[in-house]
């Protein structure tokens, strides 16, 4: 019987709950590979065995590939050089996580401990969807979106590509939120959010990010 290896981008406490995720639902073996590599050589218990133009040589004998990086932009990015060498993209579902078979989960995207999907939600590729959080019927999550652990969101909620909802997120059914959103840790979303928008507080509003020179 063939080994299931998988090889995982991005050696951080995001790629340790990734690994741990795969070990969990039936993998045999990880292997990481990081940018930081050489200098970076050991993730927990995990060897860090090159970097990602070193996994891209490869090809298509690494096998299966997940990108464990929390930045969506930088995920995407990387999954994208991933599509392009026509290296196949893994999908981790934690066996504690609840799935109706009625949704839909892209490739890349990486399901946590106690997370719920519910009926004919659609989630794009490389999502994150993490610990505990919660996704009622019809919501649509595009490609790229990293639902914080404990967020929850109501039924038909649309999130746009690379939008990030923080830690304890509650957004209210029927709400649209735009691409590259950050909605700040427990923050109620009653509103629909305009791409590009930062926002916290209950309910959320927008604020201005200052950047000092």
């Amino acid at each position: 019987m063939a080994i299931e290896k998988l090889a995982i981008i991005g050696a951080s406490g995001h790629g340790k709950v990734v690994a741990d995720a795969a070990l969990c639902s039936g993998w045999d073996e990880v292997i990481f590979f990081d940018d930081a590599w050489p200098e970076l050589s050991k993730v927990g218990i995990w060897k860090v065995i090159g970097n990602t133009r070193k996994l891209l040589e490869q090809g298509e004998n690494i096998g299966k590939v997940v990108v464990a990086i929390g930045n969506n932009a930088i995920r995407l990015e990387k999954q994208q050089s991933l599509q392009i060498a026509n290296i196949p993209l893994a999908t981790i579902i934690h066996p504690s996580a609840i799935i109706s078979p009625f949704s839909e989960i892209g490739s890349g995207s990486v399901v946590f401990a106690g997370a719920v999907i519910n009926p004919f939600a659609q989630i794009g590729s490389g999502c994150i969807i993490n610990t505990g959080s919660s996704i009622d019927h019809d919501c649509w999550i595009a490609d790229g979106v990293h639902i914080s652990p404990g967020a929850h969101l109501g039924g038909n909620v649309h999130v746009g590509r690379a939008t990030w909802l923080g830690i304890g997120t509650s957004v209210k059914h029927g709400i649209h939120i735009g691409e590259n959103v950050i909605v700040g840790a427990g923050a109620a979303v009653v509103n629909d959010i305009a791409s590009g928008l930062t926002v916290v507080g209950v309910p959320a509003r927008e604020i201005t990010i200052k950047i000092h020179a």
